[in-house]
């Protein structure tokens, strides 16, 4: 399956607020993107956690979220959405992946606390859709 998409990155940024503690933070990011390593980088109140991975595996767990939660079609419309070139950048909210479901955010202003803001760089960004979000029969 892989040799269709070509090569992924994904990309994972997330501001950790003064109120917020880092590890519940990491924690969220790992229960909707699986196993990502991510950094914390940034001092006094300015910290965001910071994560890359690569290759199709990196998003089997989002994958299967996906289908857990029954949300295929709705995610495919965001995604599309979110494609530019070959990026597609989508917002999770934290509080929301911090009990393991997936919510769609909006970059600014929807979620109290800053979204997960994730971005996947892939040479074939529409084969990659079709393969995390098929078009699902009305």
């Amino acid at each position: 399956m892989s040799g269709q998409i070509g090569s992924v990155e994904v990309l994972v940024e997330v501001d950790v607020n003064p109120t917020e503690d880092a590890d519940k933070v990491r924690v969220a990011v790992q229960k909707v993107l699986g196993n990502i390593n991510l950094e914390l980088v940034g001092e006094g109140d300015y910290k965001k956690l910071i994560g890359r991975a690569s290759g199709q595996g990196a998003l089997a767990h989002f994958y299967d979220l996906l289908r857990r939660e029954r949300i295929l079609d709705a995610a495919r419309t965001v995604l599309l959405r979110g494609t530019q070139g070959n990026k597609i950048t989508f917002y999770l909210n934290k509080q929301v992946a911090y009990v393991g479901h997936i919510s769609f955010s909006q970059p600014y202003g929807e979620s109290p606390l800053g979204p997960i803001r994730v971005e996947i760089r892939c040479d074939k960004p529409q084969d990659l859709i079709n393969w995390l979000t098929p078009k699902t029969a009305r």
